[in-house]
């Protein structure tokens, strides 16, 4: 290599130093620090002026590296010279400065993507807090059509976890313990409300183990595994033993509840038609349309969703002639209503999927409406409470005391017909027992109403 010529560098050296037009670089050697030059390219399309940088070259093993410190424009010299002689430090040590830029480039690397990968994995966990596990598994209960069971799960969810727990409902779903969810449970359970409390536990487990099962189990939407569940944090809560309700009316008070009930008002309606035809679940019997009626036969086809059934199974009810009544006075009432304009040959396509329990004829009846009404009934008896599920069984039970069976019972009210030989083997309809048991307790009805005693016999055998 030809021998370098050294001055000591200036500014205004620097600034008056360029390269001949006929080389491809040029080099000002500093005689203050060895190794340290301003190295200089000609003018070019992008840089009109040339170029100028502080650069370093060492010796290491035989070898000269040569490193760019940078521009003069950015470096001050002085800066410039310090940083030449940490290079000469390194290299003194047999570190070439190169390979450490690298591994230290390489280490920058490695430690944003690790920080943007933590960070991408924070704003996971924030967006996939309780909260919004508790409003997927309510929202894949409605993709199932169990719009009832979402409504109940929301407001359960609503109540006792989002409003009353706020600080762990933002907590990521995936960090919940079970010290968080006992303490949940727990001031349910303070307030005196064991009966909500242990439902808040089932429908806390139930959420947790779809997002737990969600990456194997193709029936359960893909929107759960995002919440990377790997555990249910309520299994270690105990569950909680609540009492079966053991209310029952007596003739009197179902006298009296039947002697409330009107037949303008629509709630009433409902509670009425519940009653008539045994007692059956409110959700389920505000769900048919004109449709689902047969004025023939005079059978209503309900719609029974409830348990873990894949699909809602058909649920008939061959009514006896006051239930049928009630029906045929609310498909009158529906129709009616139905736009009186409306071209004769589509009215009734029209009228076949009209609601039966409907106000205004664009959405069935809130099923929560009637059992508040039934609480109203209650209050005004001034005696003890009932509900919905205290008429329903007041029902079973005057039902048994008639001598319908249990079997028949359980296909009347539709009760968990399930099993290999209900599900696969028994296609009896049991329409004929329905009818006679439906017969019997209009018949057992008009007696409570009217004081009088009939002579029937129970159609089934118990």
């Amino acid at each position: 290599m030809a021998k370098q010529e050294r001055v000591k560098l200036t500014p205004g050296r620097i600034a008056s130093f360029s390269c001949p037009p006929d080389k491809s670089q040029a080099f000002l050697w500093d005689s203050e620090v060895p190794g340290f030059a301003v190295r200089a390219t000609p003018p070019g399309k992008r840089t009109p002026n040339g170029t100028r940088a502080y650069i370093f070259q060492g010796y290491l093993n035989g070898a000269t590296p040569r490193i760019t410190i940078g521009d003069t424009k950015a470096w001050h010299l002085d800066k410039a010279r310090i940083e030449a002689r940490d290079l000469q430090i390194l290299l003194d040590k047999d570190i070439d400065p190169r390979e450490q830029k690298r591994e230290q480039e390489a280490a920058k690397a490695t430690a944003k993507a690790a920080s943007e990968a933590a960070k991408a994995e924070l704003e996971d966990k924030l967006r996939y807090t309780l909260r919004t596990l508790c409003e997927a598994y309510c929202d894949s209960l409605e993709a199932k059509g169990k719009s009832q069971s979402a409504r109940q799960t929301r407001s359960i969810f609503k109540c006792h976890v989002f409003e009353a727990n706020p600080d762990i409902a933002s907590l990521p779903a995936s960090d919940i313990t079970a010290h968080q969810i006992a303490a949940m449970i727990r001031k349910v359970v303070e307030q005196g409300k064991d009966r909500t409390a242990g439902i808040l536990r089932s429908y806390l487990s139930a959420a947790f183990n779809a997002a737990r099962k969600a990456p194997f189990d193709a029936k359960l939407p893909a929107t759960l595994i995002a919440y990377g569940v790997k555990l249910n944090p309520v299994e270690p809560v105990s569950t909680i033993a609540v009492h079966r309700g053991d209310r029952t009316l007596v003739s009197a008070e179902l006298k009296a509840y039947m002697a409330a009930l009107s037949d303008d008002d629509l709630s009433d309606l409902a509670l009425k038609l519940a009653l008539y035809a045994g007692g059956q679940r409110m959700a389920q019997l505000l769900r048919p349309k004109v449709s689902d009626y047969d004025n023939e036969t005079q059978t209503l086809r309900l719609w029974d969703g409830k348990g873990k059934r894949a699909a809602p199974r058909e649920h008939l009810l061959p009514l006896a002639p006051k239930a049928a009544a009630i029906v045929e006075s609310l498909i009158q009432r529906a129709r009616d209503r139905e736009d009186a304009n409306a071209k004769k040959e589509n009215r009734e396509a029209a009228y076949s999927s009209l609601w039966l329990f409907s106000s205004h004829g664009k959405a069935q009846l809130v099923d929560t409406t009637p059992g508040k009404r039934a609480m109203e009934i209650s209050k005004a008896m001034k005696g003890e409470a009932f509900d919905l599920r205290d008429i329903r069984r007041t029902c079973e039970t005057m039902l048994a005391g008639l001598g319908i069976s249990r079997d028949t019972r359980a296909q009347l009210l539709s009760h968990g017909i399930s099993g290999v030989q209900a599900a696969h083997y028994d296609r009896h309809s049991y329409t004929h027992e329905k009818r006679a048991a439906l017969v019997a307790w209009e018949q057992r009805l008009e007696e409570i109403a009217t004081g009088r005693m009939a002579d029937h016999v129970a159609q089934s055998k118990p």
